[in-house]
């Protein structure tokens, strides 16, 4: 087999993989009151329950870091995501609520090994690739939230109980999945400290920790639409139950239509330029939300959020495994921990916020934190991040893939 056949096959399976966790994670998160009525957990233990889930994930990012210095990334993603699966069948069943705490416990785990490992694997190939795919894989996530929302709606519209909502989704994607994991393809200079030094230290972290703030921002922005949209719709622009449903909706479409096209700016403009414009396009649509006069406008803001927001987080990865060739695996699941620190204190805030004040203006918060990516644009790299590494070049208009070897793909 060839290693552009390899590559090829690779980038496939990897783009699955983000898919099956978009469907898992999106089945999960929607059916959260269902799970809590299932169980009997009462709305002052819910937090707990919700909060427990990221800081497992982001505990098990931690010692993912460790692990990939004694086994290669697809190793942990291959075992990681059907072990997500299973404990995602096992929160619907439990009958007990020891049940779902140990079920949603091994979803934290395992999820924040998965979410490392994703994205590792997903930045050593655009290293390979020599152009920007990260977007694509993380289209291919959005792709996946769609249909697992929608899977879910359908499960809560028949009344279906949690495990004969899930059952399908975990007997469906769990064995393509272990199939699809045997064609992932590990990237080998992200394990470990490279032969140029460029490692991870004290030093190093620092110079990750403006990235680490972007990462956090992000999700705050994407916590508060995905938490707030729809009583914000209803309570506070006055919409029907019905439409204060569709912004969320709206933006996880928006999202997948900016990441499948997204990768085209980045080679097109370079990495920090596409930022840049999505940072302004977030903030802008924080703002239209914030000022909406009515439900539709409300709308538009939604949509202008999943336009922008879409590529921050994809960049951010990657950015990271630029700035440490050597050790991109140890860079990128550090920065997977502030994805969590993000989900974390990204909903907590803005209610109390709006609860302190108001939720128009608790939407400014998210805006302003969102709009601290244009002062930290510098550490997505120059012109030269524009394709990942240099060994893409020009043919005519169109950029080519000449590989390592000087091989065109």
């Amino acid at each position: 087999m060839t290693d552009d056949v390899r590559l090829r096959r690779g980038r496939g399976a990897l783009g699955f993989s983000f898919f099956v966790q978009g469907v898992a994670f999106a089945l999960l998160v929607t059916r959260i009151p269902a799970i809590q009525d299932r169980y009997g957990i009462s709305d002052g233990l819910l937090p707990a329950f919700l909060a427990a889930v990221p800081i497992l994930a982001g505990a098990s990012s931690v010692a993912t870091e460790h692990l990939v210095k004694r086994v290669a990334p697809s190793v942990v993603l291959r075992w990681a995501q059907p072990l997500v699966l299973l404990s995602l069948l096992g929160v619907g069943a439990g009958g007990q609520m020891w049940h779902v705490a140990v079920a949603l416990g091994a979803f934290g785990l395992s999820v924040g090994a998965l979410d490392a490992s994703m994205n590792m694997l997903g930045v050593s190939l655009q290293r390979a690739y020599g152009r920007s795919i990260m977007l694509g894989f993380h289209a291919a996530y959005s792709l996946g939230g769609i249909l697992g929302a929608s899977a879910a709606w359908a499960g809560a519209h028949w009344e279906l109980n949690l495990f004969v909502s899930y059952l399908p989704a975990v007997v469906v994607l769990l064995p393509l999945a272990f199939l699809g994991s045997r064609r992932y393809v590990d990237g080998t200079a992200g394990q470990g400290e490279a032969a140029d030094g460029k490692g991870l230290g004290a030093g190093g972290f620092k110079l990750l920790l403006p990235l680490c703030l972007v990462m956090a921002c992000a999700y705050i922005g994407d916590s508060t639409v995905a938490n707030w949209s729809a009583k914000y719709l209803q309570d506070v622009l006055g919409s029907s139950e019905q439409m204060a449903t569709v912004p969320y909706n709206v933006y996880m479409v928006t999202t997948l239509v900016g990441r499948a096209v997204g990768d085209l700016g980045v080679r097109r403009f370079g990495a920090a330029t596409v930022v840049r414009a999505g940072t302004l396009v977030a903030a802008g649509g924080f703002a239209v939300v914030a000022s909406a006069p009515g439900a539709w406008v409300g709308m538009l803001g939604f949509t202008l959020l999943g336009i922008g927001l879409c590529v921050i987080v994809p960049q951010t990865f990657a950015a990271a495994g630029r700035l440490f060739p050597g050790a991109s695996d140890t860079a990128v699941a550090r920065l997977n921990i502030f994805n969590y620190v993000g989900f974390l204190i990204g909903s907590p805030l803005v209610g109390a916020v709006g609860d302190a004040w108001s939720y128009r203006g608790a939407m400014l918060v998210p805006m302003a934190l969102v709009l601290v990516t244009l002062f930290q644009a510098r550490s997505f790299g120059s012109e030269g991040a524009r394709y990942g590494v240099r060994h893409e070049r020009r043919v005519g208009h169109r950029p080519v893939d000449v590989g390592r070897g000087g091989n065109e793909v």
